[in-house]
C-alpha cells in the first residue's frame, strides 16, 4: 500500500456563510497599495448546479496543466514568485545552513534475504538514496559493502526516484520499482543481484501497489491499472487488477489472478505467507480504513486465479492488517470491536466469528501497527502520538517493553517468522534518525548507525502540553524550540497539523525544522482529530460531517499558543501538506485574522470537483460529495477555494505544488491562487510555487527539498518582519 500528511489557530468564532441559491466567484481588482502586481488570470463563463444551488468557477481552465494558458500562466507565476523570493536577504542564508545541515550519512533499516543484507543509504547530498549489499554489518562487512542500485544515474535532475524494492526470500533477485518526476505510477524491474545486471522483465502501469515474491522466487504477484486513456497525470484511475509475473516473460503473458469488474473501486494488496503455502490479498476500497480479507492456497507452485479465492472477511466493516500464521491459523491486527485495534487469530477451516480467538486485547493506547517475526509478536502503540512497544507471545502471554532513548518515534521491526534479529529507527524532532538492531531472542538493542551533524541535541527542548478544542476536547501538542527561548509572546512560531484520513501525525526529524529552531523559532506540531492517534473513534470524529473539529482543533491550537504567551498573531505561521494543504487553506479562510503566514502545500483546495481526477474519488469516504445532496452543504462551507471572500485581509501566503503531482493535481492549487490573489486586500504577498518535474512529495530530490525549505522559511521570516 501506498502512503503521506499537515498545520492551524483562532480568538471569534467562525460564521459560516449562509447558502444562497448563487455563489459568485467573480474576480476583483487589488489594493492600490499592493506591491507585487500579479499575472493575470483570466476568467471563464462557468457555472455549476449543485441540487439547485448555482456555483461559478471562473478558474476552470487552469485544471488543464497541459493546455497553453496554463503553463504561460505558471511560467508568468513561478516569475514572480522567485523573483520575490530570491530578494530575501534570508533566503541565502538558510540555503547555506540547510545544506550543512542535510550534508549527514542516512542509512535505511537493513533486512536480511538469504544471506544478504539489503539496505538504503545517503552520503548527505545525494539527490536519491541508493542500495546497497552486504554479507554481514560488522565494520569488516560494511567495508566490503557493494553499491547494488543508484538511482542517481537514471536521470541528470535526479527526479527518477526508487519508490520501492522487494528482494526475493533468497536474496538472488531484486525487484525494484521507479517513479520518474514525483508521479504515483512506477514501472517495476528485476535485478540479477550477483551480477547487478537487470534482467528484461518490464511491469508497467502499477500504482499503489508493492510486489510479493512466490517462495520459489520464479515470479512476483503485484496489482496494476490498465493503460491510461488520455492523460495519465489528471485520468481518474478505477478499477484494479491483481497480477501474477513470471520472470523471464513479457508481460502480455501475465496472469491475470484477481479482479471485479463490478467493483471498479476496489483495489488490491497481495501478500504471500512466510510459509509459502498461501496468497492473502487485502481488498482496499478507497482510503477507508476497512477492508475484506480473501485468501488461495499456493500448492505444488500453482498460481491461484480467481476460482481458487476465497472469502475470508468479506464485508467493510474493520480494518485487517495480516500479521502472519501458524499453518491454517492467520494472526490480524485489527479493529474489529476494538477502536483501538487488538490482535486475533482465525482458523480458515473453522473462520466463524465464535471462533476467532483474541490473542492481544484493546488497550489504553491505541495500536499503531505490529510485526509478527522470531515467533514473538511486537506490537507498537501510541501513548499521546509517541511510541511505545511490547512484546507478546503468539499465546497472548506478555512479554518485555522494549526500551527506547526518549519520546519520539520508532519504525521497522520487520522480518520472517524465523529471524533472529530486526532493525528498528528512532526518531524525534530533536533527533535524526538512529537505526538500532533488536536481537530477538534476548530482546536486548542495540546501535547500529548514528547519524552526526553539526549541532548539538543538549541545546533543544521539545515537551507535550496539551489543550481544550472549541468543544472541550483534550488535544495534545508538541512543541519544540531551542533552549534559553523566552516565553514572551513574540516567538515566531510555525504550526503543523495534518487531521485526516487516520494517520497518526507522530515525532520526526526534519533539517527545515531544525534550521528554523537555531533562529530562534519554534516548531509546533498539534495531534487533530481526523488522525489516528487515538483510534478509529478519533478517526471518525473528524471526518465528513465532523470535518469542521478539525479546523476548530487547529485554531484552537493557535489560539492556546497564544493565551500561554508562546506567540503572537504576527509572529505564527500554519503550514501542512496534502490533506494538511486543505486544512490550511479552510483555517486561513475562516480565520484570517489569526495567522501572519500560511502555507498550504499539495493542498486539497476545491472540494466540489476533487472526485474528479486520478485517485480523488478514493477520499469521498473521508469528505464526503458534492454529489451527494445530504452531505454538499457540509463540504461547501470550508471548502478552501470557495470560502476566500473578496476584499479580505489574508495571510501572508506561500501554496506549493508540484507540476506533476498526480495525487492531488496541481489545478487545486492554481485555482486556489487565482482566487486568493483576486480576493486579497492589503500588501500581504500572495504567491504559489511550482515545481517542475516534481509530484505530491515522493522522491523528490534533495536539492529540491533544499530549495523548497530556504524559499519557505525565507519567506516566513520576512513576513514576520524579521529582517
Amino acid at each position: 500500500m501506498i502512503l503521506l500528511a499537515v498545520i492551524r489557530l483562532s480568538v471569534l468564532a467562525c460564521v459560516l456563510p449562509v447558502l444562497v441559491p448563487v455563489v459568485s466567484l467573480g474576480v476583483y481588482g487589488q489594493d492600490p497599495n499592493i506591491t507585487l502586481v500579479y499575472p493575470k488570470s483570466k476568467v471563464v463563463d462557468q457555472t455549476d448546479d449543485y441540487h439547485g444551488t448555482k456555483i461559478d468557477d471562473p478558474f476552470r481552465w487552469l485544471e488543464d496543466v497541459d493546455a497553453a494558458d496554463t503553463k504561460a500562466w505558471v511560467s508568468e507565476q513561478n516569475k514572480l514568485t522567485f523573483d520575490y523570493l530570491e530578494s530575501i536577504a534570508a533566503r541565502g542564508k538558510f540555503k547555506e545552513r540547510l545544506t550543512k545541515l542535510w550534508n549527514f550519512e542516512r542509512y535505511g533499516l537493513p533486512r536480511q534475504y538469504g544471506k544478504t543484507y539489503f539496505y538504503s543509504y545517503n552520503n548527505g547530498l545525494q539527490n536519491q538514496n541508493v542500495l546497497y549489499i552486504a554479507e554481514s554489518l560488522d565494520a569488516d562487512g560494511l567495508a566490503k559493502q557493494k553499491l547494488l542500485l543508484d538511482p542517481n544515474l537514471l536521470s541528470k535532475d535526479g527526479t527518477v526516484a526508487l519508490s520501492g524494492y522487494v528482494p526475493s526470500d533468497d536474496g538472488k533477485f531484486l525487484a525494484y520499482g521507479v517513479a520518474e518526476s514525483g508521479s504515483d505510477w512506477n514501472v517495476w524491474k528485476v535485478r540479477d543481484v550477483q551480477t547487478g545486471v537487470d534482467l528484461s522483465d518490464t511491469v508497467r502501469w502499477v500504482k499503489f501497489s508493492s510486489v510479493s515474491w512466490t517462495s520459489d522466487h520464479r515470479g512476483f504477484f503485484y496489482s496494476r491499472y490498465d493503460e491510461p486513456v488520455g492523460n495519465e497525470f489528471t485520468g481518474v484511475n478505477y478499477f484494479q487488477k491483481l497480477y501474477y509475473h513470471r520472470l523471464g516473460t513479457p508481460q502480455s503473458d501475465d496472469v491475470l489472478v484477481y479482479d471485479r469488474p463490478d467493483q471498479k473501486e476496489w483495489g488490491f494488496g497481495a501478500a504471500v505467507s512466510d510459509d509459502g503455502n498461501f496468497l492473502t490479498i487485502s481488498v482496499w476500497r478507497g482510503t477507508e480504513k476497512k477492508n475484506l480479507v480473501f485468501f488461495a492456497p499456493i500448492t505444488n507452485g500453482k498460481i491461484p486465479t480467481r476460482q481458487d479465492v476465497v472469502e475470508l472477511i468479506g464485508d467493510f466493516n474493520a480494518d485487517w492488517q495480516f500479521l502472519g500464521n501458524d499453518n491454517h491459523s492467520f494472526y490480524f491486527e485489527t479493529d474489529d470491536s476494538a477502536p483501538k485495534h487488538r490482535i486475533v487469530a482465525i482458523d480458515i477451516h473453522a473462520p466463524d466469528r465464535g471462533n476467532w480467538k483474541t490473542i492481544v486485547p484493546q488497550a489504553d493506547e491505541s495500536i499503531e501497527n505490529s510485526s509478527l517475526l522470531g515467533n514473538r509478536l511486537l506490537v507498537h502503540y501510541l501513548k499521546d502520538a509517541t511510541s511505545v512497544v511490547k512484546e507478546f507471545g503468539t499465546d497472548g502471554k506478555v512479554g518485555a517493553e522494549i526500551n527506547l532513548p526518549a519520546l519520539g518515534t520508532v519504525s521497522g521491526f520487520e522480518g520472517k517468522r524465523t529471524a533472529k534479529e530486526t532493525f528498528f529507527s528512532f526518531t524525534n524532532y530533536i533527533t535524526p534518525p538512529t537505526v538500532l538492531r533488536l536481537d530477538l531472542e534476548k530482546l536486548e538493542s542495540s546501535l547500529w548507525k548514528s547519524p552526526q551533524l553539526d549541532f548539538d541535541p543538549a541545546n533543544y527542548i521539545t515537551e507535550r502540553v496539551f489543550y481544550t478544542s472549541k468543544d472541550g476536547t483534550r488535544i495534545p501538542m508538541i512543541l519544540s524550540r531551542k533552549k534559553g527561548t523566552e516565553r514572551n509572546g513574540q516567538l515566531p512560531t510555525i504550526l503543523y497539523g495534518y487531521g485526516g484520513f487516520n494517520i497518526s501525525i507522530t515525532p520526526t526529524f526534519s533539517p527545515a525544522n531544525l534550521a528554523w529552531m537555531e533562529q530562534g523559532g519554534m516548531y509546533a506540531v498539534a495531534n487533530l482529530r481526523g488522525g489516528g492517534e487515538y483510534g478509529r473513534d478519533w478517526h471518525e470524529s473528524g471526518m465528513l460531517a465532523n470535518k469542521q473539529r478539525v479546523f476548530d482543533d487547529f485554531i484552537s491550537a493557535a489560539e492556546h499558543l497564544i493565551k500561554e504567551n508562546y506567540t503572537s498573531s504576527s509572529k505564527l505561521a500554519i503550514s501542512g501538506r496534502s490533506n494538511g494543504g486543505l486544512l490550511v487553506g479552510a483555517t486561513m479562510a475562516q480565520r484570517p485574522d489569526l495567522f501572519a503566514v500560511a502555507l498550504p502545500a499539495v493542498g486539497v483546495m476545491d472540494m466540489l470537483r476533487f472526485h474528479k481526477f486520478t485517485i480523488g474519488w478514493a477520499w469521498v469516504s473521508e469528505f464526503g460529495s458534492s454529489e451527494d445532496p445530504s452531505q454538499f452543504a457540509n463540504i461547501l462551507r470550508y471548502s478552501p477555494l470557495h470560502r476566500l471572500r473578496p476584499g479580505t485581509r489574508y495571510p501572508a501566503t506561500l501554496i506549493t505544488t508540484g507540476d506533476h503531482d498526480d495525487r492531488v493535481v496541481p489545478g487545486h492549487s492554481y485555482k486556489f491562487a487565482a482566487r486568493l490573489q483576486s480576493c486579497q486586500s492589503g500588501a500581504r504577498p500572495t504567491l504559489i510555487r511550482i515545481e517542475t518535474s516534481a509530484g505530491h512529495g515522493a522522491g523528490t530530490p534533495v536539492a529540491k527539498l533544499i530549495d523548497t525549505a530556504a524559499d519557505t522559511l525565507a519567506f516566513v521570516w520576512k513576513n514576520f518582519g524579521l529582517e
